[in-house]
């Protein structure tokens, strides 16, 4: 009986580690064509890859269009990143730490963008911003984006709140702090890690979001969005490099972002 549970046991742990390899072989192989098709000498994409060359990369520096782009996303990014963090820490502290009528109802309306498709999300906005007279722009993209990643970090934050000891807060509080002093100075030093690590997953997440740009914005292009007008024409080599260099920030930013989270 002990041999066949061995044998069951291996079997299952084999098969298992069978699928979590197909899994990740399907979900990575497109990104490794779209690296190598980066490199590509022809601006047809053919397989098998004929040649290798860094040109594509270079043609990148002197598009214009692409460069204005680019900094537009970090315009936005940039603008949703600290707003976020003003509305989402004192909002995770609240939720955290006081008992008050509805706690329930605002935690979950908190979360609720996450689960809403950005579609939603953007078309909400845009019909708020319409109501109030406001026009499209890079700056309601930047509200748009607020809205929708706002749950990140109120998220992260609040996990860190859990984890942290409250014998910290009531220390202060026993010594004569007031609410307000004792998180300036004793409990916003130990979010520091879950801020920064909040910020970075925002800045990757506003970076890289098309639907609610869609919707949002106006003239303006922001790098997604100019991606998805130069597919129109096709997909050549230099859509591939550029497709590479934003994956390698992407991941690069979520896996700081996780690391600090988590310490």
């Amino acid at each position: 009986m002990n041999e066949v549970m061995a044998i069951w046991s291996r079997g299952l742990r084999t098969s298992s580690t069978l699928l979590g390899l197909a899994v990740f072989i399907y979900l990575y192989t497109p990104l490794a064509l779209l690296v190598a098709y980066s490199f590509s000498v022809p601006r047809t994409l053919t397989f098998p890859i004929q040649g290798f060359t860094f040109d594509w990369y270079a043609a990148l520096v002197n598009d214009k269009d692409l460069l204005r782009a680019v900094a537009n996303s970090l315009k936005v990014a940039t603008g949703v990143v600290p707003l976020t963090l003003l509305l989402g820490i004192p909002a995770a502290y609240a939720l955290s730490r006081f008992v008050f009528p509805g706690r329930a109802l605002a935690t979950q309306v908190l979360t609720l963008p996450l689960m809403i498709p950005g579609v939603i999300t953007g078309l909400s906005i845009l019909l708020l911003l319409k109501s109030f007279g406001f026009g499209l722009s890079l700056w309601a993209v930047v509200v748009g984006h607020s809205v929708a990643w706002l749950p990140v970090v109120v998220g992260q934050v609040a996990a860190r709140l859990r984890r942290l000891d409250r014998s910290i807060e009531e220390a202060s509080l026993d010594l004569g702090a007031g609410y307000a002093q004792t998180f300036l100075r004793a409990v916003l030093p130990n979010l520091k890690g879950a801020i920064i690590g909040s910020a970075l997953l925002v800045f990757t997440l506003s970076f890289d979001e098309v639907s609610i740009t869609f919707l949002l914005t106006a003239t303006e292009n922001t790098l997604p969005m100019q991606i998805w007008a130069m597919l129109r024409r096709g997909v050549t080599p230099e859509i591939c490099a550029i497709a590479t260099l934003t994956v390698a920030m992407s991941g690069a930013l979520i896996g700081l972002g996780v690391r600090l989270a988590r310490n």
